[in-house]
């Protein structure tokens, strides 16, 4: 039989991979950021802001020390980090540039047939000189481009052809993101952006052994369709057989990992899993965004905290059960709620519309002064004074179905 991760150990292991299993304190800049990212491997980029952006809470939540600037120094400046493709658009170590070249084959041939069917026609005619205009004038943006084209009025299905052509170019690997104004990628070639150390070619025939393995490393365990999720760098059924084949030479034992309601699931781990002893995690609360790498595999989380979260902003507002953008709260190594909250800059106001406590927790006074001081530090990262609790932010406790 498998050994058994019991389930305290087993969410332990894994907030501890993701650097949550600890104070968020510490320097985040230069290096120690750099590291930190390395660590949790990608922080997912997302243009929410109703309190901060995505990936600047991300790293917020680890290092309190954390500022935006300090990310787009590394990004814009050191080029130690680039923006690309994994599950979503993400940041990741430069160092990766070289495995995901096998990426942009496999996504220009995977996306052709469905960009024809779903942007309008001649956005192909456009590389050619689109290319030709960064190489001679430098980066663009979307603005920048398109010139006389029809402009959509509707999502992303209806993007004008020069904005569907940068998008593709790089999607392709073509172009990379050099910086951002405001929240819009501005491009340029990709030799000027990725240091030529980092554009060396991977070897193709070791892609699959890097993303199985390294995907492992930051989960601390999974199944093969979480492993091959991690990075979405190869398809489900080439992790199945990396696992088979890793098994095969001892490189991994399989376990059974314990589910919040007590359920059991069969996973892969390295056989030095079994004698880790996680550091149990600071009791304080964080405020979470909704698309941290604790919850980005929503049905794994599920079954870890027994915490069900799906988030709200595509859904019609008469339909949503908690709100447009609301935050998990974590508590040590327990996701017990969450909150919204929303930023009013301009008057200074993080402003509190509800909490709603997981079943069987109760907001104690302890619990509350733990909130209120964690929601302080949150209103001076997102840029205001004071915090705001409206009228009924006490919810009841639910789950969302």
């Amino acid at each position: 039989m498998p050994d058994l991760i019991p389930n305290t150990r087993a969410r332990r292991l894994f907030l501890d991979r993701h650097a949550l299993a600890e104070p968020p304190s510490g320097p985040a800049t230069g290096q120690a950021l750099h590291d930190l990212i390395e660590r949790i491997g990608f922080v997912q980029v997302d243009s929410i802001n109703t309190v901060a952006r995505a990936h600047d809470m991300i790293l917020w939540s680890r290092r309190q020390a954390y500022r935006p600037p300090a990310l787009k120094r590394l990004l814009e400046r050191d080029r130690c980090l680039w923006e690309h493709w994994t599950h979503d658009a993400s940041i990741l170590p430069a160092r990766l540039h070289g495995i995901w070249q096998h990426r942009f084959t496999r996504d220009a041939d995977r996306l052709r047939e469905n960009w024809r069917s779903w942007f309008r026609d001649g956005y192909e005619a456009q590389f050619d000189t689109i290319l030709n205009r960064i190489a001679k004038d430098g980066p663009v943006g979307t603005s920048d481009v398109g010139e006389g084209e029809v402009r959509g009025k509707g999502g992303w299905w209806d993007w004008h052809p020069s904005k569907t052509a940068l998008e593709w170019l790089w999607r392709t690997g073509q172009i990379a993101v050099t910086r951002r104004d405001g929240f819009a990628k501005i491009y340029d070639l990709t030799e000027r952006v990725i240091p030529a150390a980092q554009r060396a070619p991977f070897p193709a025939d070791q892609v699959t052994d890097w993303a199985c393995g390294s995907a492992l490393d930051h989960l601390g365990f999974g199944t093969s369709r979480e492993i091959a999720a991690y990075w979405n760098a190869i398809a489900p059924g080439a992790a199945k057989d990396w696992c088979r084949a890793a098994l095969g030479r001892g490189e991994i034992i399989e376990v059974d990992i314990e589910g919040a309601a007590g359920q059991r699931r069969c996973a892969f781990a390295r056989p030095e899993t079994l004698d880790i002893v996680p550091p149990e995690a600071p009791a304080r609360l964080r405020i979470l965004s909704p698309f941290d790498p604790v919850l980005r595999d929503r049905d794994r989380a599920e079954f870890l905290f027994g915490f069900r979260y799906r988030i709200e902003v595509f859904v019609p507002e008469p339909k949503r059960i908690f709100g447009y953008y609301v935050f998990p709260v974590l508590e040590g190594d327990r996701l017990i709620g969450r909150i919204d909250a929303k930023a009013f800059r301009d008057a200074g106001s993080l402003r509190v519309k509800g909490f709603w406590p997981e079943p069987e927790v109760r907001l104690t006074k302890l619990r509350l002064a733990r909130l209120e001081a964690e929601l302080d530090r949150l209103a001076r990262f997102s840029g205001c004074n004071r915090v705001e609790f409206l009228d009924g932010w006490e919810r009841p406790s639910m789950t969302q179905p």
